[in-house]
């Protein structure tokens, strides 16, 4: 991992010099300000998650920009938790966004910090906003603060506990932190222009009293610091240039500005907002995937369905696929929905070059072939890749039963079915070219097994008196043959925009009942015995697979199925 870390921070900035991996309006921000030498020179970002919940696909974007930025520009990136809410976060959390941020391929290296270590600080800056006139603790319950702050048409009021002195509030603000008071009893606000256009500066609230555990801090502090006001600050504290934030900040940028400006701070970071990630079929609310997974609607964050990064990387997506997703969206200013097929094109584009094409079964159909010498068995040389001149090749061995798809077989075939049927000869895969001459059915009429014969003088697939032989099939020898569990994936909502309440209905409603299906009876070749957890397959004809990394192991195979192999995207791309 570390290896691998490395090798994406020296790519990115070894292209720096010439074609820029991240080319866009945040790097044209940062190209002037090197330029005018803004910040000594400096580039430093940083990503800031919440601790409250696993990170998504749009997470990834975040990451892959803080991060790609500062190496590009040869600077600096951190790690920030922003853990100002502990009534939501958990330490499992802070874990899984680490695994997830260094998957990836970044590293933060020493500069992991948390908003939490700068409490005091912040709590000692909330003193100095009072000390100017610039804060006051407000008595108004949540509702009244709503209530007074009036709409986008009207002003707001002035709450009647704005005018307090200075010595008050400072009284009841160290009160607040003694415990004195009730949660929910006080707030403290900035005092800014309660008629201000911007809603965010109609005195914001800037500490509220939360009783509630914190992961690192644990009971002692009961009043917390708003997102808004920690921020900025936190920023500030660890010499960030660009904090880049996603456009529904962009109404926030005042504020952000508006609490550094006032401390009077030196060397203030700016704030720089791009759209976030939407994705087809795909919701991002953190507050609804926590629903989907608390409800049992899916197995938790890691589920194969979830759009969570955890979800993607079980599924089997690869770090490299999801960076170059990231690349080809791009960075813009105006909010816009992507094709999820574009995901699943990265995804095959780099699979198609790595994975190893092996031979299984889904449904499997028994053949027998009766000329076949009984107790034979013959190996054959299989090329693992094609695609991949280094992938060199396997021995896949060949009896006198195999399994082959039921849908390969046909007792009445339409005229273009190019596969097996009655009489008919198809080619099994670089082995022999077989014919159906007799069909087995079970009392209920349901085919249960084929007789066929082979061709001893086709070995490795070919006719040796040149007939055309149309259909190839794939195939697995019943003596050897592993049994495994495969599961078939797709979207986890069946419209393309779940979060579409028009009709009435919520995002539960758009479920997919079909996103799983489990497949038990399957056969794969001997070699995915040894094979390691988390190994990417192409299933020949089936599509791109991974062995699971939590269910699956040598006595219970279990794999995933990635993506299928069908790639609509590329050629509607293409078209265009």
């Amino acid at each position: 991992m570390a290896e691998e870390i490395k090798s994406v921070a020296e790519e990115i900035r070894e292209e720096a010099g010439e074609a820029k991996l991240y080319s866009n309006f945040i790097q044209d921000f940062i190209d002037k300000d090197l330029e005018d030498n803004k910040y000594g020179g400096r580039v430093h970002t940083r990503f800031p998650p919440e601790p409250n919940g696993y990170l998504h696909i749009g997470h990834a974007k975040s990451i892959c920009l803080n991060f790609g930025l500062a190496a590009q520009n040869r600077g600096l990136c951190n790690l920030r938790f922003d853990d100002t809410n502990p009534s939501k976060e958990d330490t499992e959390y802070v874990d899984s966004i680490q695994e997830d941020v260094r998957w990836l391929g970044f590293d933060w290296e020493d500069r992991m910090f948390y908003a939490s270590d700068y409490f005091e600080k912040i709590y000692d800056f909330a003193v100095e906003f009072i000390k100017n006139g610039k804060a006051y603790v407000c008595d108004l319950t949540a509702d009244q603060i709503r209530e007074y702050r009036g709409t986008l048409t009207q002003p707001g009021k002035e709450s009647p506990y704005r005018n307090r002195s200075v010595e008050e509030n400072l009284d009841l603000f160290g009160r607040m932190r003694a415990g004195e008071f009730a949660d929910g009893s006080r707030v403290l606000r900035a005092k800014i222009d309660m008629a201000s256009p911007n809603l965010n500066m109609r005195d914001p609230v800037m500490y509220r009293i939360l009783r509630a555990h914190h992961h690192r801090s644990g009971d002692k502090w009961c009043i917390y610091p708003m997102y808004d006001f920690a921020h900025p600050l936190s920023d500030y504290l660890e010499n960030i240039t660009h904090s880049i934030c996603t456009l529904e900040f962009e109404a926030h940028r005042p504020l952000y500005n508006w609490f550094l400006e006032t401390l009077e701070l030196d060397n203030r970071p700016q704030q720089i907002e791009f759209a976030r990630l939407n994705l087809n079929y795909t919701v991002m609310s953190k507050r609804k995937l926590l629903t989907l997974v608390k409800e049992g609607y899916v197995n938790g964050w890691n589920d194969p369905r979830m759009p969570t990064i955890s979800g993607l990387r079980r599924r089997g997506y690869t770090p490299e696929s999801i960076r170059d997703f990231c690349s080809r969206i791009g960075v813009a200013k105006v909010d816009s929905t992507v094709d999820i097929g574009l995901l699943e094109h990265c995804i095959r584009e780099d699979l198609n070059k790595r994975a190893t094409r092996v031979m299984a079964v889904l449904n499997p159909l028994k053949v027998v072939i009766t000329n076949y010498p009984e107790g034979q068995v013959e190996e054959f040389d299989v090329e693992n890749n094609p695609e991949d001149p280094q992938g060199g090749t396997r021995k896949v061995p060949f009896s006198r039963v195999v399994y082959i798809e039921q849908d390969d077989f046909m007792e009445e075939p339409p005229k273009k079915f190019f596969r097996l049927a009655p009489d008919r000869e198809v080619r099994l895969k670089n082995a022999y070219i077989i014919k159906c001459e007799n069909v087995v059915k079970n009392e209920n009429g349901d085919i249960v097994e084929l007789h066929c014969t082979y061709d001893p003088a086709s070995k490795g697939g070919t006719a040796p008196d040149g007939r055309k032989i149309k259909g190839t099939l794939h195939w697995v020898s019943a003596d050897h043959a592993l049994d495994a569990e495969v599961r078939l994936y797709e979207q986890l909502f069946s419209v393309d925009d779940p979060d579409d309440e028009s009709e009435g209905k919520t995002y539960k409603d758009y479920l997919n009942p079909n996103s799983l299906v489990k497949l038990t009876t399957c056969k794969v070749e001997p070699s995915l015995k040894t094979a390691a957890s988390s190994s990417r397959f192409q299933f020949l004809r089936q599509g791109y697979f991974c062995m699971d990394s939590v269910d699956s192991s040598p006595e219970n195979l279990v794999f995933n199925r990635i993506v299928a192999l069908k790639d609509s995207w590329s050629k509607v791309a293409a078209k265009e």
